[in-house]
């Protein structure tokens, strides 16, 4: 036991029993109140003040100040229930000495002042707890002076914050009531409308609205007042006071009372006119031509779809190209060509003004009117007509006075179909047959000669792709001399094996061909494949000498490269020069000179045998001819076919070719006739002194391996036993 344990053993405590009393009291205010400590700090805490309190009662000299302490104490260590209280003074009075003092030897005086400490320590007790009220109460009034200082200075700190927003604010700012009042406008809104302040403060919003938007404002104003959206942002236009209107971005928002309902709004605007303005510059720029400020092609194809996707009408398109503008430009001048587009341009709109048709520019020197609500061809018709004749006034630039045409095509969507692509490409196809018809001519779109055009376009488009696949085949046709029915030719006749639309003769491609350039590339493939083929039947037949006739086009003629090919295609193929004869038309063969005629002189010194093909159909020059180094002349197919008539036409075409024989024997050439068809034509061709002659009669174009089998027969049979003639050989 400690020193001090034994001073209260001395002095008549029993600490065990105070520690028990002790342990009771905390147990007490454990089930009564909260204990703020654990229960063995609050059992140390209560066995000190027991122990005080037995001091007291043991005192020689008796003070109640021990129980006042011990009240305050109580308070102070947070056992503040009232029922801890009731507790602790009935446990003083009932428990203390038997538990804490038991050895007394008269308890009776120790009753009285643990009666008296009773007294003292509720009053204690009491007096510590109001103490401890009032400097809460104390306390909490401060904290709440504080707060409401401090509430009050955030309010003016708030309020100065947005007084300084609100009136140095580069935007317009405006307070206003759920019925459009406004209630305050910084001094930049004011600016912007051209109100002073303290007008604007006595007018509603809705007297600012452009009438354009008012309705559309005004619902989403409602729809904001009612609480269905916090806040709402446009693009708006605003009058000014002076009526000046300004486009704006505005910024709404829903202030509430702290229950939710609307209290009023509060409105952000800024001048966007600037920006507006230069927006609608770029979007103008972007759609039109700023040469002639006419809608520009992006402008126009909008226009078309949004017309086309309207079922409830047809549309009509007139596409018009200036016929002969290159020569304005390259003669005169861009800066007198732009001057010319630009009164062309005004033109078009003072023709459709009235209407209401949309002219537009689609590039260079080709416009286009797009017809709303189509009548049919008739109107557009009436459009184009009306335009070229606009056209057709001069037109005085620069002090030139120039008389300009255009080509006019007409499309209607019933024709052309609804898609705007498939509409300005049956225009294009159409503009290209009036200008194939002369200047300042109209076409209307043909759908079936439309699809022709695809259909050629598509077989020019597909050519390369078709050469290089090897989707052409060469076949032969026979040629025979008419004195003894020798084949001593074959003409090389090139196909094309289209994989969706068959077989397709040369009509159908060499014109696509010689237009797309693809002639040089294929006339030298057909060269080359009919060379080889020729050598193998020279090296298999020798007594059997058959030359290959191949068709050269004029572009091949005009190539530098011509001769040089040929010698190669001979060298590599190692066919006899004087078996090769080549076939131009009478136009490329009148047409050559310079270095062409040189290169066909060069083939001849070759020993390549030359041809002229389709003879009597062009505007030969006869003495151009004779200096020509020509072999062969093909007689053109009409006259042979002329010849199959009785009467007087058979006899002309007769005398024609008599004609053209005799000439050409003249010149020292050899006549060849296209085109016979009939034992008749033969025998009547033969005495007129023709040499040679191919047709039908004498086979069709074949495969080579039928030739092969002919000339097989020829050699077994020798000369002038004449060809089987197979089952066509009368004609078709």
């Amino acid at each position: 036991m400690s020193a001090s344990g034994t001073g209260d053993a001395a002095a008549g405590i029993d600490v065990d029993g105070a520690r028990r009393f002790a342990q009771r009291w905390a147990a007490a205010a454990g089930q009564l109140g909260y204990l703020p400590l654990s229960s063995a700090e609050t059992v140390d805490i209560l066995l000190g003040h027991t122990l005080r309190l037995a001091a007291a009662v043991t005192a020689a000299t008796f003070s109640d100040e021990p129980g006042r302490d011990v009240g305050r104490a109580l308070v102070d260590d947070h056992l503040t229930e009232p029922a801890v209280l009731d507790w602790t003074v009935s446990a003083l009075g009932r428990d203390f000495l038997p538990l804490v003092l038991p050895h007394l030897a008269d308890p009776a005086p120790a009753r009285q002042r643990v009666s008296q400490l009773q007294g003292t320590l509720a009053g204690g007790y009491a007096r510590a707890l109001r103490n401890r009220v009032f400097a809460q109460q104390s306390s909490i009034r401060r904290a709440a002076w504080s707060a409401r200082d401090a509430a009050e200075q955030a309010l003016r700190d708030s309020e100065a914050r947005f007084r300084a927003v609100f009136t140095g604010a580069a935007i317009g700012i405006g307070i206003a009531d759920l019925t459009g009042r406004i209630i305050d406008v910084n001094q930049a809104f004011a600016d912007m409308l051209g109100y002073p302040v303290a007008q604007l403060r006595e007018v509603n919003v809705g007297q600012l609205f452009h009438p354009d938007d008012a309705p559309g404002m005004y619902q989403l104003y409602l729809e904001l007042i009612e609480g269905k959206h916090d806040s709402v942002r446009v693009e708006k236009r605003y009058y000014r006071k002076d009526g000046r209107p300004i486009w704006t971005d505005l910024a709404v928002s829903l202030v509430r009372h702290d229950d939710g309902r609307p209290r009023f709004t509060v409105a952000m605007v800024e001048d966007i006119s600037d920006r507006y303005e230069m927006q609608r510059r770029l979007r103008f720029q972007a759609e039109h031509d700023p040469l002639t400020e006419l809608p520009n092609r992006v402008r126009f194809f909008d226009e078309l779809a949004a017309a086309l996707a309207d079922d409830q009408q047809q549309v009509g398109v007139c596409f018009l190209d200036i016929d002969g503008f290159k020569s304005i430009n390259d003669g005169l001048g861009h800066g007198v060509g732009d001057r010319v587009l630009t009164v062309v341009a005004q033109r078009l709109v003072a023709s459709v003004a009235d209407a209401g048709h949309l002219a537009a520019r689609m590039g260079g020197d080709e416009f286009v009117i797009l017809v709303y609500r189509c009548a049919g061809t008739t109107e557009l018709v009436g459009v184009a007509q009306s335009v070229l004749t606009a056209l057709a006034a001069p037109i005085h630039v620069d002090g030139h006075q120039l008389t300009v045409t255009a080509s006019a095509a007409v499309v209607e969507s019933a024709q052309a179909g609804r898609d705007p692509t498939d509409v300005m490409k049956a225009a294009d196809t159409t503009l290209q047959w009036a200008k194939a018809a002369g200047r300042g001519r109209w076409a209307a779109f043909d759908p079936v000669r439309g699809a022709q055009d695809v259909t050629r376009s598509a077989l020019a488009a597909a050519l390369p792709a078709a050469l290089d696949r090897g989707e052409f085949v060469v076949e032969y046709q026979p040629i025979v001399r008419l004195a003894d029915d020798t084949t001593t030719a074959v003409e090389a006749l090139v196909r094309w094996e289209h994989p969706q639309l068959g077989r397709l003769g040369p009509d159908r491609f060499v014109t696509l061909a010689e237009e797309t350039g693809l002639i040089v590339r294929l006339g030298r493939w057909v060269l080359e494949r009919s060379c080889r083929q020729a050598s193998r039947w020279h090296a298999a037949y020798p007594h059997v000498p058959v030359v290959v006739s191949v068709n050269i086009a004029a572009r091949q003629v005009s190539d530098p490269q011509l001769v040089a090919e040929v010698a190669g295609v001979l060298t590599r193929t190692g066919l006899p020069p004087h078996l090769l004869q080549l076939e131009l038309t009478e136009s490329a063969v009148m047409a050559t000179g310079g270095e062409p005629l040189r290169a066909l002189r060069r083939l001849a010194d070759l020993g390549v045998r030359l041809a002229i093909d389709d003879f009597g159909t062009g505007y030969s020059n006869l003495a151009y001819l004779r200096r020509m180094p020509i072999h062969v002349l093909k007689l053109a197919g009409g006259f042979v076919e002329g010849m199959r008539a009785d009467g007087p036409q058979g006899d002309r075409d007769e005398r024609i070719v008599d004609a053209l024989v005799r000439l050409a024997h003249a010149l020292d050439l050899t006549v060849t006739a296209e085109a016979v068809e009939t034992a008749k034509q033969a025998r009547r061709l033969a005495a007129l002194g023709c040499d040679q002659a191919q047709g039908w009669h004498f086979g069709r174009p074949v495969p080579a391996d039928q030739i092969t089998a002919a000339l097989s027969r020829d050699q077994d049979q020798g000369p002038g036993q004449g060809p089987d003639r197979g089952p066509d050989a009368t004609g078709p």
